[in-house]
C-alpha cells in the first residue's frame, strides 16, 4: 500500500493559490500571487530535507502540472528538487484526452479518477506526492484518500484565494509528527491521520 501525501505552502489565512510568482495562478481574480517568493532561499533546503529526499511519484491537478512541466524539465539534473521532480512518475488528473503531456513519465488519470487514485494507492511504488493542485486536494478530501499533510505555513495574510481546507471539509482529527520553522518566520507542520 502506497501513502498519499499532500505537500503545501498556505498563508496564515489557509491560502495556498499561487505562492511563487502573480502569473503562477491568477483564477478567480486572485492577485495576491508570489506571497512565498520573499521566504523561498530560507524555505527549499527546509523543505527537500524534511519532504522531498526520498523517492516518490507525484500526483497533479492539470493546471498545476502545466505549470511544474513548463519549468522542471528545463532545470538541470544537478538540483536536488528537479531530479527528484523530474526522476518520479507523474500522474495527471485531467478532463481532457488531447491535453499533450509533455514531461517525461507522466500518465493521463481520465476516467473514474478517485476509483484509479485508490487503483494507485494500494498497488506496489513509492510514496505518492500532490503539489499544488488546490481542486484535486478536495476531491481527494471528500473521498478521504489523504494519509498525510506536509504543510509550510508563510507569514503572509492574503484574504481571498484558494484555501487548502475549503468549505464543506469533513472534520477529522491529526496527529503532528514533525515541526521545524526557518528563521524568516514560515513554520513546517506534518500531520498524519489519526488511527
Amino acid at each position: 500500500m502506497r501513502g498519499l501525501v499532500i505537500l503545501s505552502f498556505v498563508t496564515l489565512d489557509g491560502v495556498m493559490q499561487s505562492p511563487t510568482s502573480p502569473e503562477e495562478d491568477p483564477s478567480g481574480g486572485f492577485s495576491g500571487g508570489g506571497w512565498g517568493a520573499p521566504y523561498w532561499e530560507e524555505v527549499m533546503p527546509q523543505v527537500y530535507a524534511e519532504a522531498m529526499s526520498a523517492p516518490y511519484d507525484l500526483l497533479f491537478g492539470r493546471r498545476t502540472y502545466d505549470v511544474f512541466a513548463s519549468h522542471w524539465p528545463q532545470v538541470g539534473g544537478d538540483d536536488p528538487v528537479a531530479a527528484r521532480l523530474n526522476g518520479g512518475h507523474k500522474y495527471v488528473a485531467t478532463r481532457s484526452v488531447e491535453h499533450p503531456l509533455p514531461w517525461a513519465e507522466s500518465t493521463r488519470l481520465t476516467r473514474d479518477v478517485v476509483a484509479e487514485i485508490k487503483r494507485l494507492k494500494a498497488g506496489e511504488g513509492p510514496l505518492i506526492q500532490v503539489h499544488g493542485s488546490a481542486d484535486l486536494i478536495q476531491t481527494l478530501l471528500a473521498h478521504d484518500l489523504i494519509d498525510e499533510f506536509r504543510l509550510w505555513v508563510f507569514p503572509v495574510v492574503v484574504g481571498g484565494g484558494k484555501r487548502l481546507f475549503a468549505d464543506g471539509v469533513a472534520p477529522g482529527n491529526l496527529e503532528l509528527v514533525r515541526t521545524g520553522s526557518t528563521r524568516n518566520g514560515v513554520v513546517m507542520a506534518i500531520y498524519r491521520r489519526s488511527s
